[in-house]
């Protein structure tokens, strides 16, 4: 059983940086795929970013390509979101996913129910 748990939102002004961590419990999580989820407010849930750690491609919406990098940490079992640039519109809490089967493309990961697990949720807020 796969448990993962975000952390490292928080508020910032626009322009400014967070790093969102997702600390993998349970399984190493470079034989997963993950992706990141947001949601704001009154909005339904919308997908950000996966990566597929078996050949380390990675697909971005594209509302964030550019600002928001992925990375890893083996030792730590930790994945991390690096988001920069951030804009009022970012503001959402940010679910991180794994999913342990490979899917071809990048089109099923940009659907939430493609994914096996989800962690709590880690709110983001940019203010203007």
């Amino acid at each position: 059983q796969v448990q993962l748990v975000e952390s490292g939102g928080g508020l910032v002004q626009t322009g400014g940086s967070l790093r969102l961590s997702c600390a993998f419990s349970g399984r190493a999580f470079d034989g997963y795929a993950v992706g990141w989820f947001r949601q704001a407010p009154g909005k339904e849930r919308e997908f950000v970013a996966v990566i597929k750690w078996s050949d380390s491609s990675t697909y971005y919406a594209d509302s964030v390509k550019g600002r928001f990098t992925f990375s890893g940490d083996n030792a730590k079992n930790t994945v991390y979101l690096q988001m920069n640039s951030l804009k009022p519109e970012d503001t959402a809490v940010y679910y991180c996913a794994a999913r342990r089967a490979a899917v071809s493309g990048f089109v099923a990961y940009t659907m939430d129910t493609v994914y096996d697990y989800w962690g709590q949720g880690t709110q983001v807020t940019v203010s203007s």
